[in-house]
């Protein structure tokens, strides 16, 4: 692990393994341990970087707001950091979103985008509401509970949550519910005609809070493929196998159209 100094910020972050790279962005109040799964399968192929956002793990506190676009500069900053031209992007539930913005605001460091149970807005009632409450927990001081709730959620071992858990717990209050209020008011929908980057789309079968995003994203982007998974929502560590197999796949794939169009 290393910080990356950024103006006035820094933030926590890991590379491993060699090869095209992939950088994965995590939801509010979870961290980089959330894709401990993905680092273990993936960096034997491809260099996996993983990061703490601004105020979240072990990433200091951000007197700057925190807003997807200030996220997905601070990625780029990253990318600049490690001397990765271009690479790949994978976002997890509302950091899916984040990698919408980034292939918006950054196309051209961007080779494609793999976005697991995420969407371009928050537009139905169930998520608004749940988000809306973490949001008031953050702020009302009841951020033990709301990571107790949201790690185990995320978990699949004993061990998989202790860790995912205390790492929680290192983040700021304040970041934290500003993160939960920048997912309550960013709407990329209107703009994903303009994305050309080719997008892996990875849904759980039994996530029908989230088909609606899946359908919205499959007719609106014009390069994507979907997926589903036998699972819910929480795929990275439930259903970890399955989902590096189809990230594999999706990177492998391009790289050998890239070979032959070459």
């Amino acid at each position: 692990m290393a910080i990356l100094t950024t103006v006035g910020n820094g933030l926590y972050y890991s590379e491993q393994g060699e090869g095209t790279s992939i950088i994965f962005v995590h939801p509010p109040l979870l961290t980089s341990a959330n894709f401990a799964y993905q680092v273990e399968g993936l960096s034997r192929e491809f260099k996996v970087i993983t990061f703490d956002i601004r105020g979240h793990g072990r990433s200091p506190y951000s007197e700057q707001t925190l807003t997807y676009q200030l996220i997905a500069d601070d990625m780029m900053h990253l990318l600049n950091r490690l001397g990765i031209e271009k690479t790949y992007l994978c976002g997890y539930s509302t950091g899916g979103a984040i990698i919408l913005e980034f292939l918006l605001r950054h196309p051209n460091r961007a080779l494609g985008g793999i976005i697991v149970s995420g969407m371009s807005e928050v537009g139905d009632s169930y998520n608004k509401r749940r988000i809306s409450i973490a949001r008031f927990l953050t702020k009302t001081g009841g951020l033990p509970i709301l990571g107790l709730s949201v790690s185990w959620s995320n978990s699949d071992t004993i061990r998989n949550f202790k860790n995912i858990y205390r790492e929680a717990l290192k983040g700021n209050r304040k970041n934290i519910e500003q993160y939960y209020h920048a997912c309550l008011e960013y709407n990329c929908t209107n703009q994903l005609h303009t994305i050309d980057k080719p997008v892996l789309l990875v849904y759980g079968e039994g996530d029908r809070h989230f088909q609606r995003y899946a359908k919205i994203l499959h007719k609106k982007l014009p390069n994507n493929e979907v997926k589903f998974i036998n699972e819910k929502h929480r795929i990275p560590t439930k259903s970890a196998a399955e989902l590096n197999q189809f990230i594999r796949e999706f990177i492998e794939d391009r790289q050998q159209n890239s070979l032959i169009k070459g």
